[in-house]
């Protein structure tokens, strides 16, 4: 199988399974496999799976948050954590002790230089040196609690007098800079402990620091999202203004491009808060009293020493992240985004891939040069959060809720494990080949069940024979799960595509209604080339789309009668119907049409004699099985029934008498009752009249009524006996239930004054 095909490629050869009954599921696109189970298995975004990098732990610590990492040359790890606030020392072989705990609620960063390590804590901002001494006495004068190892040593190096200091980055000559919020300034610190403001920006924090290789401040800002260049004299550039508000990484690689993480939406009105105003969204903590219906995350002491809850910063992030690539010249590209990921950290692994640290699903992300990226892991964690140097080329990573230390090595794990997600074949079904595309070690397996939990008795995982052309016996069921095995070799093993063969039970369609609908008829549609076909992509473990099925088109016509139905079939099988008809007394079905594939049917009334009909559609699934496999299911329609003979009237016959007319008349039909009746006197406005048992409701109606008569001028003396007589005209019209009608008239002929003069015809 050549996963290089195109995507119309698969939709084809999946119509073309479905009309031979045998269908497939195939695995191969990241959105698929991400829905999988991963055990030392990365994904790529390119489709397919492969080892991820060896990922231990290390270090479970007592704090939740662990928010800054460094390393010295031996390989030892420095945490800086909070919920409690400590600094942990974690050597390589995963010994560790508490060398700092502050009276502030949580260290924020640290550096190490030289032989000491350097903590930024928060609030009310310090920077504190920390140096190793051999003494097993705790020093009085250390600002710490008593709980850390005696052998190191914690001083106040610097404070500036800012509530939160976000990160620390140190230059060539040995010079300390403390990117702060509230007033978004970046402290310079020498050698010689002097310091000064380096530079002031109109952000309300600078969040993330890096140095590029000419001794440039890089920096990052939350509020408007820039990323800063300032030279060594403090001369700021905006290098770049992203999307999100908040830069919180940032990286840099040798061929001096800047990459730069970013997260949360940038909100109207909001680009420039005023100074003193805490960070919205970003991986900083929000710091304040309680306040209902402020949506702050809170952190408050109860006592010394101890700490209430705390919801981890970022969360309140929305709208995803983004990372970017500046280049030497400053030219920005976008090279990574995600809807459900926040980005806490950016490094760089050994093969000069950026690795992105997020939240809060805890993954970690390898993002090559070209923007194609691996999820590479996801932590026992809720978020990832640093990075560091480990030895031998791998990283040290720190995550939170909980806090914990893991190496990340630079070989890949000795085995991975992969579980597909659960597929359901919605309906029993016998399982065929297995078909798959790999290189190197990989064994597959597959286990079925009828219930879509594996744990509730399922068959057991039996392994696929390459050498038989991927044979497998699982089961006949509903649901099939695949299980990849890659394990380490000469050759990388690699994953890129899993298909399974298999063949539902053939259950009958089902009819869901039959509807006739009177006086209506259904123009034809012309058919486009493949319409009616329903397509389903192997590809996925969705339900196949329905077919497309366009409202009908409706014609109001007195003389049709339309017949409309719906149907399914559990198999998703393209079905063909057929429509009879019998009539009231008969016990033989007639047919009208066979071999549709429209859901409805229109005829001429005239075809049937009055009478009461029903309607059978029978349904058939030829079109997707063998002679003789197919299966069929029927619906009979309500009766209904077909009357277009008008009712008769009958003795109709009118007289004068004193200025009014006397008319009575008899109206029939055979097969439904007289819906109403109305007359007309010399060509005037019909009008409503109604039976001698008032309710019209039967086949046969009598009507026995008078009308009155506009009178006529008095003869005068001049005009003759001939001159004098008048005659009027009287119409009657009977309807029955389907509207069908008859009329009728008669002449009535009198005097002036009223008397009948002659005899009286109906016609």
């Amino acid at each position: 199988m050549n996963l290089s095909r195109p995507l119309a490629t698969v939709v084809i050869l999946s119509c073309f399974a479905l009309a031979q009954g045998t269908r497939t599921w195939e695995q191969s696109r990241f959105d698929d496999l991400s829905k999988g189970t991963a055990k030392g298995i990365s994904l790529r975004s390119t489709g397919g799976i492969e080892l991820a990098p060896a990922f231990k732990p290390l270090f479970v610590t007592p704090s939740t948050y662990i928010w800054s990492l460094a390393s010295d040359d031996s390989g030892t790890v420095y945490a800086a954590a909070g919920s409690p606030a400590r600094v942990y020392r974690i050597t390589p072989d995963g010994q560790s002790s508490v060398i700092f705990e502050p009276r502030e609620l949580q260290v924020q960063a640290v550096v190490f230089r030289g032989g000491s390590l350097y903590a930024a804590t928060s609030p009310d901002g310090k920077v504190y040196k920390i140096d190793y001494q051999a003494s097993t006495k705790a020093d009085a004068n250390s600002d710490t609690k008593s709980t850390t190892d005696p052998s190191w040593k914690s001083s106040v190096f610097f404070e500036p007098g800012t509530k939160y200091i976000w990160d620390l980055e140190f230059d060539s000559a040995g010079n300390l800079y403390v990117a702060t919020g509230d007033q978004g300034q970046i402290f310079k610190v020498t050698v010689k402990g002097e310091h000064s403001v380096f530079f002031k920006s109109d952000e309300t924090h600078i969040r993330s620091l890096a140095m590029d290789a000419k001794g440039n401040v890089i920096a990052g800002s939350d509020s408007s999202g820039l990323v800063y260049r300032i030279t060594p004299a403090g001369e700021a550039f905006v290098l770049y203004s992203a999307a999100k508000k908040e830069i919180t990484a940032l990286a840099l690689d040798a061929a001096g491009n800047i990459y730069a993480a970013a997260v949360g939406e940038k909100h109207p009105g909001t680009q420039n808060p005023q100074p003193g105003t805490a960070p919205f969204s970003g991986v900083g903590p929000v710091i304040s009293p309680v306040q209902p219906g402020t949506g702050n995350i809170t952190m408050l002491p109860t006592q010394p020493g101890s700490f209430s809850a705390f919801s981890f910063p970022g969360t309140n992030a929305s709208g995803g992240s983004e990372v970017y690539r500046i280049a030497p010249d400053g030219a920005p590209l976008k090279l990574w985004t995600s809807r459900e990921d926040i980005v806490y950290a950016l490094a760089f692994d050994s093969a000069g891939r950026i690795l992105a640290a997020t939240g809060n699903r805890g993954r970690i992300f390898a993002i090559n040069r070209d923007g194609t990226y691996n999820d590479l892991l996801k932590a026992t964690a809720t978020q990832a959060t640093a990075f560091t140097k480990a030895p031998d080329g791998g990283l040290y990573v720190a995550t939170s809720n909980l806090g914990k230390i893991f190496l990340l090595g630079p070989a890949p794990e000795t085995e991975g494990t992969f579980d597909s997600d659960i597929f359901d074949a919605r309906g029993f079904s016998r399982w065929g080949h297995t078909e798959s595309r790999s290189t190197g070690s990989v064994d597959l397996f597959t286990r079925s069940g009828n219930v879509d939990n594996p744990d509730r008795n399922w068959s057991a995982w039996q392994r696929v024979d390459a050498g038989l052309n991927g044979a497998s016996s699982p089961p006949a069921a509903r649901f099939l799960q695949w299980r990849a095995v890659l394990r380490s070799g000469t050759a990388a093993p690699q994953l890129e595509s899993v298909l399974v063969n298999y063949l539902p039970r053939n259950v009958a369609p089902e009819i869901d209604d039959v509807t006739i609908q009177l006086n209506t008829r259904y123009p034809s549609i012309p058919k486009q080339p493949g319409q009616d076909i329903t397509l389903s992509t192997s590809s996925s473990n969705a339900p196949p789309p329905p077919r497309f099925e366009a409202p009908v088109p409706t014609i109001h016509d007195p003389d049709s009668i339309g017949i409309k139905w719906s149907a399914h079939d559990d198999n998703d099988d393209q079905l063909t119907y057929s429509v009879y008809y019998r009539g009231d007394g008969e016990s033989r079905w007639l047919l009208f049409k066979n071999n549709l594939t429209d859901k409805f049917y229109s005829f001429e009334a005239t075809l049937l004699p009055d009478d009461g009909y029903a309607v059978k559609v029978v349904a058939s699934d030829a079109p997707s099985h063998s002679p003789g496999e197919a299966l069929t299911s029927e619906k009979i329609s309500m009766r209904f029934e077909v009357d277009t003979a008008p009712p008769r009237i009958d003795g109709l016959n009118a007289t004068l008498d004193a200025g009014q007319l006397h008319i009575t008349f008899h109206a029939a039909d055979n097969l439904s009752p007289i819906k109403h009746a109305e007359y007309s006197v010399d060509a005037a406005d019909w009008q409503f009249i109604e039976p001698t048992g008032q309710l019209s409701d039967a086949k046969s109606e009598a009507y026995d009524f008078r009308a009155m008569i506009a009178p006529e001028p008095t003869p005068g003396a001049a005009q003759s006996k001939k001159e004098s007589s008048v005659e009027h005209v009287v119409a009657v019209r009977v309807y029955d239930r389907y509207d069908n009608f008859s009329s009728a008239k008669t002449v009535v002929r009198g005097d002036a004054r009223g008397d009948a003069r002659g005899n009286v015809r109906g016609k």
